[in-house]
């Protein structure tokens, strides 16, 4: 299973890999809102998750862009934000993300969301 990490923050990056991998997955990190939505395109990831502010498109941009294009309209995505309000959760949700969890963030919380939304995905 492959996840896309489109995220800015190099030790958020670290950490996530770190997490994602140590449980089987294959993980490919961009640090940019362009690059991430390029590589969604273009890797057809399982699932990615998206940062909302960092350079170039927001997270949120992203997430449009994903569900517009026939490659990615169906890839799992997983927003993780330090944005809390509510307006930003129903904003995520309205572009088409399928999670959404807040920063900081518990480890195994992420794990086994990750796992949800793939195995959903997989069909299991």
């Amino acid at each position: 299973m492959k996840v896309l990490v489109v995220e800015d923050d190099v030790d958020i990056q670290d950490l996530v890999v770190a997490l994602l991998s140590r449980v089987g997955y294959d993980v490919v990190v961009e640090d940019n809102g362009d690059a991430g939505l390029a590589a969604a395109l273009s890797h057809a990831p399982d699932l990615v998750i998206l940062d909302w502010m960092m350079p170039g498109l927001s997270g949120v941009e992203v997430c449009r862009g994903m569900r517009a294009d026939p490659r990615a309209k169906d890839t799992a995505v997983l927003m993780l934000t330090s944005k809390a309000q509510e307006a930003d959760i129903d904003q995520a949700f309205t572009a088409g993300a399928d999670d959404y969890m807040v920063k900081p963030f518990r480890g195994r919380e992420l794990v086994s969301r990750v796992q949800a939304l793939t195995t959903k995905d997989a069909g299991g």
